[in-house]
């Protein structure tokens, strides 16, 4: 019975190191993404910082409090400091870029990829239920963008753009707790998560992939045109 148990906790241990990396990795590269609308915006340090913190924590922070779990960089401040780091990093780097915009959709679709993981990691780890799980995966990945493209003015925020966006998140989340089911290794079923979700947003970055749009029909929705009656 000893070592069942000893097993199980190395494997906790496992899956609480991986997801704590992919958390920290998504975290200092979507707070790159927010510093990079700041660049764009052309904005003083303090704003690199503050957009680069929200974008970084804001999708985690919305998650953890719907699973009604403390925020995680509340009792551990490193992610704030990685955000701060990665931020001002950026303000220095971003000048050296020769497409801001393009490095922003790139850095932003591996915060997808990750984020999407580790939201429904996190999710799982407190026994939601899948579908719970993939939501919890969409939310961590789109929100802090959401905010940062919101607080930057941009008029079409990324989540909004015909390419597959929320699409790829789901994907992601989706994959890695098919992966989870099967009992796979964790470091297996990030990684499977992330390039399945990575790899649809590059899809759709490159090749223009998007969902049907909405298309306005010839005839009024609330019936056929009347004649005036004057």
């Amino acid at each position: 019975m000893l070592p069942d148990t000893l097993l199980s906790l190395d494997q906790s241990l496992a899956v609480a190191r991986v997801i704590t990396f992919v958390d920290m990795m998504a975290v200092a590269v979507f707070a790159i993404s927010g510093a990079l609308v700041a660049a764009r915006r052309e904005m003083d340090l303090l704003s690199f910082i503050f957009v680069g913190t929200v974008t970084g924590i804001g999708g985690g922070t919305l998650r953890d409090l719907i699973l009604g779990a403390r925020p995680v960089w509340v009792t551990q401040p490193d992610y704030l400091v990685i955000c701060i780091v990665a931020s001002v990093i950026t303000f220095w780097a971003a000048r050296l870029l020769s497409s801001r915009y393009r490095a922003l959709v790139w850095m932003d679709a591996v915060g997808v990829g990750m984020y999407a993981v580790t939201g429904a990691q996190k999710a799982a780890a407190l026994g939601a239920a899948p579908v719970v799980c993939v939501l919890m995966g969409v939310m961590t990945a789109a929100f802090g963008g959401l905010m940062r493209d919101i607080m930057c003015g941009e008029k079409s925020p990324l989540l909004f753009n015909r390419e597959v966006y929320a699409t790829a998140a789901i994907t992601g989340a989706s994959v890695y707790l098919v992966l989870r089911a099967m009992d796979l290794p964790v470091e297996v079923q990030a990684a499977g998560g992330f390039c399945a979700g990575f790899g649809l947003r590059a899809g759709a970055i490159i090749f223009g992939w998007g969902l049907p749009t909405y298309r306005r029909p010839a005839r009024p929705l609330d019936g056929p045109d009347r004649p005036d009656p004057t």
